[in-house]
């Protein structure tokens, strides 16, 4: 099996660019399974991928992964491995027309007993009538489908197309498959990138698990370095620009870093709750959606566990307003630290939506007669306020009534956890529901 970049692996040619300068990173793009670095649970001997060349059935597939994980590497990999025509279009510049002539071409090529593989990258870009587009073309077999996105599937493309392809996640490149990229582009370029060992990792860090960004900051360093240097970290962060963090306030990661960060605070983990949290203001994430999230928590996650966390929250959420960034982002660092150390309990919560249900399933059933005011004679004569029994006028203050409607049998919806200051109300929970007991029986005799 050849190793990784082999230069025998990389493309002979290619029309767009075959006389004109190529980037390393297309330099060294790998042209069989082994050289791709970074995604051996898929491409590996024991992966589905590599399994399905082995046996030479490709089937309709979506890639999902972050940019530069090589989803594009591999589509031209596995076209390498069929004897189907090749096509690659965009989603980005691509619309119905273009579509119509890709599935007409497909079809005449199939009559002619030639079938097509169809490598579509930012599939995610088109709508759903254009995805739609694709469903026979892929039921019939016309073409078989291969799609790249950075978004998640589940939420961007249709569940018809979804149910006709086989989803495969790739994996952002760790610091070991990102090493390899550098070891190969030394290889190519024969010598060794002139980086100290701070800087070589300061440049795998700055990659942010992107091989071709990776390779791109190494091509820079090579091209601006003369004999003898070894650039520091320092010098490195002058010759190329860190690139911004995967994040996109619109899409999938704006959704997966909130989430990371909720549940870093439901976990009462209060170090990776900063940690999600710095790395959302790194994106560029507004630190109002944050303080609104630290807002739910303290109701949500924390409710009566610690009453004092809501006003914490506020308190933070209105000091960012006063303040702006970056100060008022400390209060709001604040605030995420109280509700992460908190104690928990999501007992109103609970209630709250377990009230809902019930209200929706009991309709319009009127409150009891007894404690409806009766400021008219009529109401008066229809038993309004009737034995309605005052309860300061009761020596405990509590007269035991039924406030639930008539007909309905009393729920429990409140159920207070025996954590932080609902320890206190459990105590109280208990002893109204025993007093009304007694209320209840003494009632009765």
């Amino acid at each position: 099996m050849a190793t990784l970049f082999d230069p025998a692996e990389t493309p002979e040619s290619d029309d767009s660019h075959a006389n004109g300068p190529r980037p390393l990173a297309d330099l060294l793009r790998p042209r069989v399974l082994a050289g791709i670095a970074g995604q051996d649970h898929l491409t590996g001997p024991d992966g589905a991928i590599g399994r399905m060349v082995a046996n030479n059935r490709i089937v309709s597939m979506i890639l999902w992964g972050p940019p530069g994980c090589g989803k594009t590497t591999l589509a031209r990999i596995l076209a390498g491995h069929t004897d189907l025509h090749f096509e690659q279009i965009s989603a980005i510049f691509s619309g119905v027309a273009d579509l119509k002539r890709v599935f007409e071409s497909a079809r005449l090529r199939r009559r002619n007993g030639k079938g097509t593989l169809l490598f579509v990258d930012e599939i995610h870009r088109f709508n759903k009538s254009q995805q739609d587009a694709f469903l026979p073309v892929v039921e019939d077999g016309t073409i078989t489908l291969i799609g790249a996105t950075t978004e998640n599937p589940s939420f961007e493309l249709n569940a018809a197309l979804l149910s006709r392809c086989q989803v495969f996640v790739l994996k952002r490149l760790d610091d070991a498959a990102i090493e390899k990229l550098l070891q190969a582009a030394e290889t190519h370029m024969e010598r060794v990138l002139p980086l100290d060992d701070g800087a070589r990792d300061a440049l795998k860090a700055m990659a942010d698990g992107d091989g071709r960004y990776a390779l791109t900051m190494a091509e820079q360093v090579f091209a601006q370095a003369r004999e003898g240097d070894v650039f520091d970290i320092a010098a490195l962060t002058a010759l190329v620009n860190r690139r911004a963090p995967l994040y996109d306030k619109k899409d999938d990661g704006h959704y997966n870093l909130i989430s990371a960060l909720h549940k870093s605070v439901r976990g009462s983990d209060a170090d990776a709750a900063l940690y999600w949290f710095c790395r959302m203001l790194e994106g560029g994430e507004d630190p109002r959606f944050i303080a609104r999230r630290i807002t739910r928590m303290a109701v949500e996650d924390i409710g009566l566990g610690d009453p004092s966390a809501l006003t914490q929250a506020v308190a933070a959420w209105d000091t960012y307003e006063r303040l702006g960034s970056p100060e008022g982002e400390l209060a709001l660092a604040q605030a995420l630290v109280y509700m992460a150390t908190a104690p928990k309990s999501n007992a109103v919560y609970k209630g709250y939506n377990r009230a809902k249900v019930v209200a929706r399933e009991t309709g319009s059933l009127a409150p009891p007669a007894h404690i409806l005011n009766a400021p008219t004679k009529l109401m008066k004569n229809l038993g309004y306020g009737a034995n309605y029994a005052y309860d300061h006028d009761d020596p405990d203050a509590f007269s035991g009534q039924n406030y639930f409607p008539d007909g309905m049998a009393r729920e429990i919806f409140y159920n207070p956890v025996e954590r932080g200051f609902e320890r206190e109300l459990r105590k109280r929970v208990d002893y109204w529901a025993k007093l009304r007991a007694r209320k209840n029986a003494e009632g009765e005799e």
